[in-house]
């Protein structure tokens, strides 16, 4: 079929949860002019094989965001977010300093600072105290210290950053755990704390930085350490650093963002 008869959609690769290219979390974000069917968008996911792809379009003077990992779309991503409010801020003209998103996960808002960090406002994860799920101890290979549970996923504190740079996860244990994934995290050397984040239900084996894990990752945090501001970095591959802050129920999560490319594509 020729691309004359086809719909064009800009979209962009921004890196997020950093200030430089090819280290944070990378994320497309296509900007449409209305909602695609969620076949094409699944489609499109796939095809950039991305941990996560964003759609955004405008709708009743804000913005609807949706996103899609290569295999399922999910209620919550804050590295998309974080690169689609980066994205609209730096090439659409956006004045105003918080941009306000509908989801499926409610009213997202993202601050632009006068640095140009950027501060996801997200809703807080309610979290409760579970029992170690039969084998995912064997599954890390080490001893878990706390687990709780939030609303998608499982969370184990173990005991050192050392030890959690060291950890080769089983996956296919993992994906056997009744949640959207796995975050583990440890006190930092260097920050508050330091976690990984594993999401094989999801398509997605180790994600370089997540967002969302940290409306989970800060409350329990806060009620260790008793304090509400975190330095925090997510200890991947591609690594990345965010700042959090616990405000009543919601989370404010801050980073950097860079573009990488951008382009159309035609579906």
């Amino acid at each position: 079929m020729n691309q004359l008869n086809l719909q064009a959609i800009q979209m962009y690769q921004v890196d997020a949860f950093s200030n430089k290219v090819f280290q944070g979390n990378p994320a497309a974000i296509c900007i449409m002019e209305g909602e695609l069917p969620d076949a094409v968008m699944q489609s499109i996911a796939a095809e950039n094989n991305l941990a996560e792809t964003a759609f955004v379009w405008k709708r009743n003077g804000h913005y609807k965001i949706r996103w899609c990992t290569p295999t399922i779309e999910v209620d919550l991503c804050g590295h998309a977010t974080l690169a689609s409010a980066y994205v609209l801020f730096e090439k659409y003209g956006i004045l105003e300093k918080t941009i306000r998103f509908d989801s499926r996960s409610g009213d997202l808002f993202v601050t632009k600072s006068e640095d140009g960090k950027l501060y996801l406002d997200f809703p807080v994860d309610q979290i409760k105290d579970v029992e170690t799920p039969s084998g995912l101890i064997d599954a890390l290979g080490t001893e878990v210290l706390n687990c709780i549970k939030g609303k998608t996923d499982y969370l184990v504190e173990i005991g050192s950053e050392s030890l959690l740079r060291s950890i080769s996860p089983d996956f296919h244990e993992i994906s056997k755990l009744n949640s959207r994934g796995l975050i583990v995290t440890a006190p930092g050397d260097k920050v508050d704390f330091v976690s990984r984040c594993f999401f094989p239900q999801s398509g997605i084996l180790e994600d370089p930085v997540t967002g969302s894990a940290h409306t989970t990752l800060t409350p329990y945090w806060a009620t260790k350490l008793e304090k509400s501001v975190f330095l925090a970095r997510q200890i991947s591959s591609r690594g990345g650093d965010l700042t959090c802050e616990l405000k009543g129920d919601r989370v404010l999560i801050g980073g950097n963002a860079v573009l990488f490319f951008e382009g159309k594509i035609f579906v």
